[in-house]
């Protein structure tokens, strides 16, 4: 069956050609009849059809799809331009598909006909429908020509200026009250949100709309505070999904103005230095910028040129071209997942929702589009993608927002990440090795901008400060640098880019200001000034250190959670007694391979090392539920979360058991006071089948016996305690995902984390059952989830008879001090009160009588 269905939203001047059920002997006959069926509709001039079968010898024009839902767009080379007449597009369903290329079988062969760069809409528009495989597979086995050619009109994926101004169907105005307007962060939360919806909306501000599914489209709204926007859509749910996206972008509104009181709170924490902040002797030159990380830092300039990035265009066919870009963003997905995690532990979830929102930018269909759309052209896949982004980075620096101009900086860093999993030979950074100054101080970074990548690779015993003459205060470069200690001053215009290597300058992070050529008065205050700061941080490190002793003389192990050997440091300055969970993930996270045995062994050396005779607990790789290694080629489950995840992967993949534990053994044999956990424990076999692997690499090579403990992350685990407690040397209870499970809430779904609540009296309860099971054969128990880092949920856990905790450092002098104003005695009562409580809102208010002037 053939119709002609004249569309205008596909394309003002177009008319589609749909046929039904189409049979096709091979490739070439697909090809010529779509070609056919342009000629016939005057579209194209007798002749176009062979120009497209010649096209396809040059060029695969396969663009994607599923197994039953693959979509080819043979179109003709661009010499023959002059056969076409108007622009058009023909499209063949061949439900029993066609082989295009080994491997590849085109369901929709959809023929192209345009004489200008209109085409591009369809593209657009295809490129966004392969990555919706169920939808294009109803397309596939539609009697409905019509739903076809509506599928192909819908324009989700245009720019803003180029969609409709017309509200939809369904429509509702609502002013922005977030305090710094739709940046990063609640602009993924809008995408999700629109996503989630049960129709298509738009969201217009004055004569511009946005697709809000896409994150770059929302962004370039540029919407501040107190702007007015309307939120629209169409069809039944028209109605329903405005007022869906409308609450969720209301829920966000306390969060923001939360954090906006609280990042102003830190900045003024940040200025109050004492006093009116440090001031030259004399009279300075000074270049004055924007204040983005806090303290004083005296140093040479060490000028970092912008690094010119020449990425080849080396065109592949599109088959192995998509392949490869969908390869490349699954990698980085995953380095991106490692980032969040270990900033949510670092810095806290406030600041990670950043990089979540930098991560988002991996499946904006604006960016995936363009970038396929410039494949189809005839470029290559790097190439393709690095264009893509530069073009809408540009887009968002040429509104003249400075938080979306650090969100195209975000941009370009995340699309150096993509471009190095595409061809490593592409990876860039633009900080070269740095110089050792005369006198071994180190030196003041002076650049134009540094990417958050940049900035995370500093160290601060070579770099004492960094000033840019770009960037904002609110960047994620910004954000590493306070995270890393380093003074630094952004905004400071070109003038700074004319500064001359080697010459001394001193880095006001409080007042935003680089000051130039002081001289030795000033550099001898600017030094006495740094070194009051140092011992006024000294003197509460001090106090950091002092152990978590209650009143009446029961001790606390606070022990960190860290993942790297560089970060050791920093856990024992906060205070620190050792390393309660060393994450082995992320070494295989963070990485598009597995790291082998002698890597592995070299980390967990360095671990010991770092931390003396500190305690080290590592735990075994645990991987699966929200964690997945694209690389280790897991199978796809359901439900992840109950399936084949930390001690069950162990176990049916001895690939990825043995070289951990042969490296984690190896090292023991250089001393150190390292244990070894296993993760996701659900019954006693499990440990007994792991404890025996274990023995039997430990005799192989010859190293000394090291306890082995076990994770209680499921109920089963804490009901059962007292059976496990005969084979695990000590328990670490994970909070978060014993939470979880028990509470059959999934902590990643933001309409029930505040749900979540692990002072719930049900998780309590297994707790308290976990102690009292350890207890029958004298085992030790810690816990290394979320609850250990709350200073209430630290008294809790101690009254309930936990003897170690172990956390985010930043999070230790503020668990310390609770538990050395409590006794023991009223940490127990405070505990058996808790039990007895109803719910976790009751359980919090315990804290609120307690601070009142109760106990604990």
């Amino acid at each position: 069956m053939r119709e002609m269905l004249p569309n205008p939203a596909i394309l003002p001047e177009e008319a589609a050609l749909v046929r039904i059920g189409a049979q096709a002997t091979g490739k070439e006959d697909a090809i010529r009849q779509v070609g056919q069926m342009l000629v016939a509709a005057g579209c194209v001039a007798p002749g176009y059809e062979d120009s497209m079968v010649r096209r396809e010898g040059v060029a695969n024009t396969f663009l994607g799809g599923g197994a039953q839902s693959g979509v080819a767009i043979p179109h003709g080379l661009g010499e023959d331009k002059g056969l076409v007449r108007r622009d058009g597009i023909a499209v063949l369903q061949l439900r029993d598909g066609v082989e295009w290329n080994p491997g590849q079988t085109a369901h929709l062969v959809v023929g192209i006909a345009a004489n200008s760069d209109s085409h591009i809409a369809i593209l657009r528009r295809l490129t966004r429908l392969i990555q919706d495989e169920a939808r294009l597979a109803a397309l596939v086995a539609s009697d409905d020509p019509h739903a076809i050619a509506r599928a192909l009109g819908e324009d989700g994926a245009t720019a803003p200026a180029a969609a409709p101004l017309d509200d939809l169907a369904h429509a509702a105005t609502w002013t922005v009250d977030y305090p710094a307007g739709l940046h990063a962060r609640p602009a993924s939360a809008w995408m999700e949100a629109a996503r989630a919806a049960p129709a298509a909306l738009r969201v217009r501000h004055g004569a511009d709309s946005a697709d809000p599914r896409s994150l770059v489209s929302l962004l370039q709204l540029g919407l501040k505070c107190g702007d007015t926007i309307t939120i629209s859509a169409d069809g039944a749910q028209g109605r329903a999904a405005v007022e869906q996206f409308l609450a969720a972008a209301r829920r966000l509104t306390a969060r923001e103005q939360e954090d906006a009181a609280r990042a102003a709170a830190k900045r003024a924490a940040a200025a109050d230095t004492g006093g009116r902040g440090w001031q030259p002797q004399g009279t300075l030159a000074m270049l004055p910028g924007v204040a983005a990380s806090p303290g004083l830092a005296i140093g040479t300039i060490h000028v970092v040129a912008a690094a010119e990035l020449a990425v080849p265009d080396e065109p592949v066919d599109l088959g192995r071209g998509g392949a490869m870009l969908d390869e490349a963003l699954r990698r980085t997905r995953a380095q991106m997942t490692a980032l969040i995690d270990d900033t949510t532990r670092r810095l806290g979830a406030g600041d990670a929702a950043i990089f979540k929102a930098q991560a988002d930018l991996l499946d904006d269909t604006d960016l995936i589009t363009l970038t396929c759309q410039l494949m189809v052209e005839g470029h290559g896949v790097a190439w393709s993608w690095h264009q893509a982004v530069s073009r809408i980075a540009g887009q968002l620096s040429a509104l003249g927002n400075p938080v979306l101009a650090a969100r195209a900086a975000d941009l370009h860093d995340v699309g150096r990440r993509v471009l190095a999993a595409i061809d490593p030979a592409l990876a860039t950074g633009s900080i070269d090795s740095l110089p050792e100054s005369a006198d071994g101080t180190p030196c003041v970074l002076v650049a134009a901008d540094l990417s958050p990548s940049d900035t995370a690779t500093l160290d601060p015993a070579k770099v004492a400060g960094i000033a840019t003459a770009l960037g904002g205060p609110t960047s994620h470069s910004a954000i590493l640098a306070r995270t890393l200690g380093l003074p630094s001053v952004v905004a400071l215009g070109n003038d700074l880019l004319a500064l001359k290597a080697g010459a001394k300058v001193i880095v006001d992070g409080d007042a935003g200001r680089v000051w130039l050529d002081p001289g030795e008065a000033d550099l001898a205050s600017a030094q006495a000034w740094i070194d009051r700061i140092a011992a006024r941080r000294k003197a509460q490190e001090a106090e950091r250190s002092r152990p978590a002793i209650t009143t009446d003389g029961h001790q606390v192990a606070i022990a960190a959670n860290v993942n790297r050997p560089d970060s050791v440091p920093f856990a024992l300055a906060e205070g620190a007694e050792g390393v309660g969970l060393m994450r082995t993930e992320f070494l295989f996270l963070e990485r598009g391979d597995t790291p082998g045995e002698d890597e592995q062994e070299a980390i967990y050396r360095a671990m010991i090392e770092a931390l003396g005779n500190k305690p080290l607990i590592v735990r075994a790789l645990d991987i699966g539920g929200d964690k997945q290694v694209p690389h280790l080629d897991l199978p796809k489950e359901e439900n992840p979360f109950l399936g084949v995840r930390g001690a069950r992967l162990l176990l049916r993949r001895p690939d990825l058991l043995d070289p951990q534990l042969r490296a984690l053994y190896r090292a023991a044999r250089h001393g150190g006071d390292l244990s070894i956990m296993f993760p996701m424990i659900t019954s006693a076999w499990e440990l007994q089948r792991l404890r025996a692997r274990c023995e039997e690499i430990r005799v192989e090579l010859d190293a000394p016996a090291v306890p082995i403990g076990i994770m209680i992350e499921v109920p089963a685990a804490a009901v059962q305690a007292a059976a496990l407690a005969e084979h695990a040397d000590f328990f670490s209870i994970g909070t978060n995902d014993l939470t979880q499970y028990t509470l059959a809430i999934d902590r990643q779904n933001p309409d029930l984390a505040a749900e979540a609540d692990s002072l719930h009296p049900a998780v309590l309860r297994l707790i308290a059952l976990t102690v009292e099971g350890a207890k029958t054969h004298d085992r030790w128990v810690g816990v290394c989830g979320g609850l250990a880092g709350d200073p209430f949920g630290a008294a809790l856990l101690t009254g309930l008879g936990v003897t170690e905790l172990s956390m985010t450092p930043r999070d230790i002098p503020a668990v310390k001090a609770r538990l050395r104003g409590a006794s023991l005695a009223d940490l127990q009562d405070l505990a058996r009160r808790a039990l007895a409580q109803p719910g976790a809102a009751e359980v919090r208010a315990l804290d609120h009588a307690a601070l009142d002037g109760g106990a604990a």
